[in-house]
């Protein structure tokens, strides 16, 4: 099976049905700028962006890259931090005609270089450095081996910020070309997030993200008058409707970061007076583990959107204690997009417990292991989904969309779920993150929820761990709230005391200051397979 795509006929009901749009995000911007032309769009660490100051870079951006004689349809590979700098490329780039491979910040080299050559990339926008790798060198070193034709190098923030040397604030009035990329077209390539392995290439149209706009709408009753604030590394899918499209589509602005940290991020909530905020587990579960927590006023949050993970309830719960907010989120995958979500309409424990009821035009359905559609009995099963939040698949893995996409069109997600009578979704577990022990399959992700139980545990990586005997061990990586130490047997005694099932219970335990974090902003498990495994070869994990 080659490319995803809805059918004509799919196509015209979700415009009919105001899923999707024919105005392209540069269109929508343009329209903005000249409405509130000095109303800020973004904010960062180092100032804002306006309305019109982000048309106009948008407007240089275009112009520098069709200077070099690009051609419609030409890939551009894009590493920048999370400022509203990005922003404008990713729209400048759209503007142009030209398809934005989007790299997160966090990528190391070897994914760099990965995504460039995997994409095609003619062309490669960086800052001069990032993360300690000279990007000039590296790029003219792609260029003289004819893997790249051009490097255009940014540097400075916001309206201050050049492009090839060329300020991104010069006056400009010129509206986005006719040439420039439709709704319905391949508009980015951004990465899965690596937890696994080098990522793929997922091609994102903007439709899909409006679809997925007006979920979110619906769900956290969003408005203009909203101040986001999104954590997630922008290529992303999450980073992606939370910064680039949402705030946008509703005129609001939105708050980034260039680089995360809970402490920055808990002071901007107060002094910009986040309404909204976006972050995976990991980074809301260290906000409420910082202690500056306390001393700031969180008073003008009231949703938080979670997810890209399980979302501990326990943690959860306590987010919504202490700062007022409601915990929401969508089930689904930077390639399915959304197949449930939770709403303001939801009751606590249906927030907390489940990851909401299955969205009707989605039309999940849920396979078992042999493919055989199990929808009817409510699972567990694998789901599939059909609808207007969905990529177009993979670029060039006909491979991997053969796994993605089953010969019947529906697209299928790597986990595990059942579906109740009232239709909320809950996660069972991974199908990909499974434990497979002496032939008995434990989830990872039971045994991770039930040690964030854990008094003192404040973060929790399992993987498996490889055993001659069994094939696989369950081993636990764990982040303390303090500097103490934890053994095996204090954690087995809390699972025990509190009722725990011990086939979830961890057999060998690492105590770590900090896991690994893939560039998607998740725990890195190849990462944690890799470092368990040199530890059973060095002999301190007995298997």
């Amino acid at each position: 099976m080659g490319e995803y795509e809805a059918t004509g006929a799919e196509a015209e009901q979700y415009l009919r049905d105001g899923w999707w749009r024919s105005e392209s995000l540069a269109e929508i911007v343009q329209q903005t700028a000249l409405a509130a032309p000095g109303a800020n769009a973004f904010i960062g660490s180092d100032g804002s962006l306006t309305w019109a100051q982000y048309a106009t870079a948008a407007a240089v951006v275009e112009q520098s890259a069709k200077a070099r004689g690009l051609a419609r349809g030409d890939r551009v590979a894009v590493l920048l931090p999370d400022s509203p700098v990005v922003h404008a490329v990713y729209l400048g780039l759209e503007r142009a005609g030209y398809v934005t491979v989007g790299i997160g910040p966090r990528a190391g080299r070897q994914e760099v270089e990965h995504l460039v050559g995997a994409s095609g990339a003619r062309a490669f926008v960086s800052p001069t450095e990032h993360r300690e790798h000279d990007f000039v060198l590296l790029a003219g070193s792609w260029i003289a081996d004819g893997r790249l034709d051009h490097h255009f190098v940014v540097d400075g923030t916001n309206d201050q910020a050049t492009i090839d040397g060329r300020p991104l604030g010069d006056p400009m009035s010129e509206k986005p070309a006719s040439a420039g990329l439709r709704p319905d077209e391949v508009f980015l390539l951004n990465s899965t997030s690596g937890t696994t392995g080098l990522p793929k290439l997922v091609r994102q149209t903007m439709n899909r993200w409006y679809a997925f706009h007006k979920l979110a709408v619906s769900a956290g009753n969003l408005s203009p008058d909203d101040v986001f604030m999104s954590v997630i590394p922008t290529p992303f899918g999450f980073g992606l409707w939370t910064a680039h499209f949402t705030p946008t589509l509703l005129g609001a602005q939105c708050v980034v970061m260039e680089r995360f940290t809970a402490n920055g991020m808990i002071e901007a909530i107060e002094r910009f007076g986040v309404t909204v905020l976006s972050a995976v587990s990991t980074q809301f579960v260290m906000m409420l583990n910082d202690p500056g927590l306390a001393n700031h006023d969180m008073s003008s949050l009231r949703v938080l959107f979670t997810g890209g993970e399980a979302v501990p309830s326990e943690r959860a719960a306590r987010f919504e204690h202490e700062t007022g907010a409601a915990v929401l989120q969508f089930f689904g995958s930077n390639e399915t997009g959304a197949l449930s979500a939770t709403t303001l309409s939801d009751s606590p424990d249906r927030r907390h417990t489940t990851a909401g009821r299955v969205i009707p035009e989605m039309q999940v359905r849920l396979f078992d292991e042999d493919g055989l559609d199990v929808t009817a009995s409510g699972g567990p099963g694998q789901p599939g989904c059909r609808g207007p939040v969905t990529c177009h698949g993979y670029h060039g893995g006909e491979g991997a969309n053969n796994e993605l996409v089953r010969p019947d069109g529906w697209m299928l997600m790597g986990d595990i779920v059942e579906i109740d009578d009232a239709g909320y979704l809950s996660v069972v577990g991974r199908k990909s993150d499974f434990i497979i022990r002496g032939g008995k399959n434990v989830s990872a992700q039971a045994v991770e929820s039930a040690l964030l139980g854990v008094p003192r545990v404040s973060l929790v990586g399992v993987v498996a761990a490889p055993s001659a005997t069994f094939g696989e061990r369950v081993c636990a990586y764990l982040v303390l709230e303090d500097e103490g130490s934890i053994s095996l047997e204090e954690v087995r005694d809390n699972l025990r005391s509190r009722g725990i099932s011990k086939e979830t219970w961890p057999e060998f335990l690492v105590v770590v200051d900090e896991l690994p974090i893939s560039s998607g902003g998740k725990v890195a498990k190849v990462a944690l397979r890799d470092d368990v495994a040199e530890r059973v070869r060095a002999g301190e994990v007995s298997t």
